[in-house]
């Protein structure tokens, strides 16, 4: 006999509340097996492809790509076969004490199946439940207007002569959207005698249908009035589809502002494109605003000839130790980095402001800020004082190509001690580069170009690059940070330096 089981969307590490669908790997009808992967999901952090915790066959799927679902939503909807059936038998106990949110289908209710690795969720999904309410015969005013009736409405309205606000709506906030979302239930009175009007089928009795308040960011972000939608999603909720949607069939309160849009401004409008902020640009944007209103930066510039350092690294590809292994200049700069951190320690510190403590770290957790189509990531390579030049540079080569495939695991972007941010990649000499939270220096190395450079008074072509530095400066005074910096130059300039070390 066959059961219909609800996969929830999972937590998959550091607390996320939501991730973006971004494709299925199955259909329905599609036979899936236990821990198949079915769907690629992206969160703040990085890609991850989930597991599916039954065998069976894919009913439903109850996501779109590139919807963003909120943890605990379900997702896909699985026909389990026999074999299935008696996985979830003997997960039912476990599913049923961790159930808050989950699925709210007949025979499934409040079960949360979960997620191989996973383990139970603590905590109940943020999703709001639409209260069942008998719907009252509309009375009608001496205007000839339907009065809205509600058991709080019709109170506010008699004696303040305003609609008063719904049930739950002062919980319409969420970590997502910190703006207070109070949904008016009636249309406010009108002033002269007549109805306000509605540019849309709003719903019954004038209130706003049920949306995420991710969705009523976009909609506000959009000018998009929810009382004009009609919600194509499970109990007439608005979706972000229905949003975008109204906004580019021109189903925005445009007409509602009694034609102030002048002419030029809608032909603006048309010409932009806006993009949700969410995934990893919203992380980033987050952590780089915290970073800058909390540690007083300070950046310093060094300009070195490279020169020595790149012949070093021709000496190595011939090097029987070096074979197969490509020593790029931001690896070499990687272990000089490690080497200087040895003498100024300060720069691979951490203010604890809670604490009220400078943590030193014997441990360098090497950052490297990497581009990906999603982003800005920054993935570690844990404890990089410890590798070789070879280990370091096979570590660089397998960590920014997971980084470029959005493979990075969440757990290997956090917990960083120090960052090199390479922009000479780009072409660029130099810049100012920002400290990721939680640390007190970044490096930014930029383009190796030929340049005239004065040697033994006489002026020769020499590869030439500039470091800049940025500390906080309630961590690193200015000399160490000077120090450390012209350590990591002398050992790019003379690569025979870290003999010394």
């Amino acid at each position: 006999m066959s059961q219909l089981k609800h996969f929830p969307l999972p937590d998959v590490g550091e607390g996320l509340t939501e991730a973006e669908v971004l494709n299925w790997r199955v259909q329905p009808g599609d036979t899936v097996t236990l821990n198949q992967t079915i769907v690629e999901i992206e969160t703040a952090k990085a890609s991850v492809e989930l597991p599916c915790p039954y065998a069976g066959t894919i009913s439903e799927l109850l996501a779109e790509p590139g919807q963003t679902v909120e943890v605990g939503t379900p997702i896909v909807a699985i026909d389990l076969d026999s074999e299935g059936a008696a996985v979830a038998a003997a997960e039912e106990p476990a599913q049923q004490a961790a159930s808050a949110g989950g699925s709210t289908e007949e025979g499934t209710a409040g079960e949360v199946a979960n997620l191989v690795g996973y383990g139970p969720r603590s905590s109940s999904s943020k999703r709001r439940p639409r209260k069942a309410t008998t719907p009252a015969a509309p009375s009608t005013a001496s205007n000839g207007v339907p009065a809205q009736q509600s058991a709080r409405g019709a109170q506010g309205a008699q004696g303040a002569g305003i609609p008063a606000a719904p049930a739950g709506a002062q919980s319409g906030t969420s970590s997502g959207d910190q703006t207070s979302m109070q949904l008016p239930v009636a249309e406010p009175a009108a002033v002269n005698g007549s109805a306000p009007q509605s540019n849309g089928t709003a719903a019954s009795g004038g209130s706003v249908p049920l949306a995420k308040p991710p969705v009523r960011k976009l909609a506000k972000d959009l000018g998009v009035d929810l009382r004009s939608l009609a919600g194509s999603g499970a109990e007439g909720i608005i979706t972000r589809t229905d949003v975008e949607r109204a906004a580019t069939g021109g189903a925005a309160g445009g007409e509602s502002l009694g034609g102030a849009a002048s002419a030029g401004s809608v032909d603006e409008t048309a010409r932009e494109r806006r993009v949700p902020i969410k995934g990893v640009r919203k992380a980033t944007a987050q952590a780089m605003v915290d970073s800058a209103f909390t540690a007083p930066h300070v950046t310093e510039f060094l300009t070195v000839d490279v020169t020595p350092m790149m012949e070093f690294r021709e000496r190595l590809k011939s090097h029987p130790e070096f074979q197969g292994v490509k020593v790029t200049p931001l690896a070499v700069l990687a272990k000089a980095l490690c080497l200087a951190v040895r003498r100024t320690p300060d720069v691979n510190a951490t203010w604890d402001e809670q604490a009220g403590e400078i943590v030193y770290k014997d441990y360098v957790h090497l950052g490297i800020a990497a581009a990906t189509p999603r982003g800005l990531v920054v993935p570690k390579v844990r404890d990089a004082e410890q590798l070789s030049l070879r280990e370091l540079a096979e570590s660089l080569e397998t960590l920014t190509a997971a980084a470029r495939d959005g493979r990075t695991a969440p757990a290997d972007m956090v917990n960083g001690s120090i960052t090199i941010t390479n922009v000479g990649v780009f072409g660029v000499d130099t810049g100012t580069p920002i400290l990721n939270p939680g640390e007190s220096a970044i490096l930014a190395f930029g383009a190796i170009r030929d340049m005239p450079w004065v040697v033994d008074g006489q002026v020769v072509p020499r590869k030439v690059c500039q470091l800049a530095l940025s500390f906080d400066h309630r961590v690193v005074d200015g000399q160490q940070g000077s120090q450390f910096l012209a350590d990591v130059g002398a050992l790019l300039a003379d690569p025979g330096m870290a003999m010394t070390y």
